[in-house]
Formats: C-alpha cells, sequence, structure tokens
C-alpha cells in the first residue's frame, strides 16, 4: 500500500489535494487539528471516489503532539511508510504590523514554517531509506512577492519556500524530491472574506482558481513523472506577479 500524509486536510486545498492523492492510488492520512467532523467529510468524499484513508489528529505547530501521532503511526504500520508528504497545513492573522499581535506572528510562523520542520524531519528518513518520496510544501504568492498586512503569512511562506530549495539539496541523490506550490487567489474558506469580484480584475485570466488545480499540480509532483523536478517553487495563480 502507497501511503501519502496531508497536513490540513480537513478543508480546501488539504481536501482537494487528498481526495486527488486517493484517486491515485494513495491511502491517504488526512491530518487535522480539531474540526473531526471536516475531516470526516474529506475522509468520506476519499471513499466515495473510489480510495481508501483514514484520519489522523495533530497540531503541526506542537513538536511533541506531531512526534508522538507520527511515531504512533509509524509503530502501527511497520511494514509501510508515507512515501508523499504533503505539507499544507497554514493558517492566516492579517493585520498590519505595527498592530500586529504576539500571537498573531507566532501561530502563523508555528504553523507554517515550524510545522514544515516537525513533520518533515521525522518522515524524511524513511523516505531516504527507501531511496523514494515525495515532500511538496504549499507556499504562497504572498512568500514570493508579500502582501500588506502579511509580514506574517509572507514571513512563513517565504521561509518555507527556502527551507524546499535547501532541502531539496541535500535528499536529491537518494530519490527524494522536494518542491513547494504557490498559489494565488484559490476559491477556499481562507479567500472567503476577500472581495472576489474585485480581486479578479488583478488575475489575467480574470478569475480565482478552484482547490482541484491545485490538487492537480500536487499529483503530478508527487507521481514518478516528476522524478527529475526538485527544489522548485512552481506558481498557479492565473498570472498573477
Amino acid at each position: 500500500m502507497k501511503y501519502a500524509l496531508v497536513t490540513g486536510g480537513s478543508r480546501g486545498i488539504g481536501r482537494a489535494v487528498s481526495v486527488r492523492l486517493a484517486k491515485e492510488g494513495y491511502h491517504v492520512i488526512v491530518n487535522y487539528v480539531s474540526n473531526r467532523e471536516q475531516a470526516q467529510v474529506t475522509l468520506d468524499m476519499i471513499e466515495s471516489a473510489g480510495g481508501s484513508g483514514e484520519m489522523l489528529r495533530f497540531d503541526v505547530g506542537d513538536r511533541m503532539q506531531t512526534a508522538s501521532a507520527i511515531e504512533g503511526w509509524m509503530q502501527e504500520h511497520p511494514d509501510g511508510y508515507i512515501e508523499v508528504l504533503v505539507n499544507n497545513a497554514g493558517i492566516r492573522r492579517d493585520n498590519l504590523l505595527l498592530w500586529m499581535e504576539d500571537n498573531d506572528w507566532d501561530s502563523v510562523i508555528g504553523t507554517g514554517l515550524d510545522g514544515f520542520f516537525n513533520v518533515t524531519r521525522l518522515l524524511v528518513k524513511p523516505m531516504l531509506v527507501k531511496k523514494h518520496g515525495r515532500i511538496i510544501n504549499m507556499a504562497s504568492l504572498s512568500g514570493l512577492k508579500g502582501l500588506p498586512g502579511q509580514c506574517n503569512y509572507s514571513a512563513a511562506k517565504g521561509g518555507l519556500i527556502a527551507a524546499t530549495k535547501a532541502l531539496a539539496q541535500e535528499v536529491g541523490r537518494k530519490g527524494v524530491t522536494v518542491n513547494a506550490v504557490a498559489p494565488g487567489f484559490i476559491r477556499t474558506e481562507m479567500t472567503d472574506g476577500l472581495d472576489e469580484a474585485q480581486l479578479k480584475k488583478t488575475v489575467p485570466m480574470n478569475r480565482f482558481g478552484e482547490p482541484e488545480e491545485v490538487a492537480a499540480l500536487v499529483a503530478f509532483l508527487a507521481s514518478s513523472e516528476s522524478g527529475y523536478i526538485t527544489g522548485e517553487c512552481i506558481s498557479i495563480n492565473g498570472g498573477l506577479y
């Protein structure tokens, strides 16, 4: 059985990625923090699509909790390993830096950047032993160009892109690829509060993207066909730069 872990898989892009990877033949581990109901919806969609999966609760920003959950999973599956990791978990706490609270900075960095470290460090070793693995990090347009009101989010995603490039050089010889995906405006819960009618005018394709379009890119990067692509950050933003 082929295993894939999608952090923050209960909604939005994470849900679309989970369903798509299941269609590609992976048993998908859907990570969530608190919303078990929505994680169950993702799992139901996976099964409705003819795939298989399971839920795994832990906060990627909590190092001890992450280690306990993943090490527990490994003990229960001694003959398997997670060959595809999608570091998708992320949160927004937008505000101008002048008025940003400590917790708004810490929580965004903790989930988006510390979470990458907490999860990836545990899963990369089995990939190296097996000489095969795919690590796909969900970055953002905000991490490439910076967006006002998102110093915390831009810092987390920019750091994630840099870490992607560094890790790719560390593990490439062992058949493990590391890439980032940088979505622009995608129609999910994270963009619900935005003025889509106005913002889509800034996008050359004149629309927001769909989560399934991001999932298709992730599925390609997880496939054997992408084996010579590593250390890249691929934008999927309708031409918005």
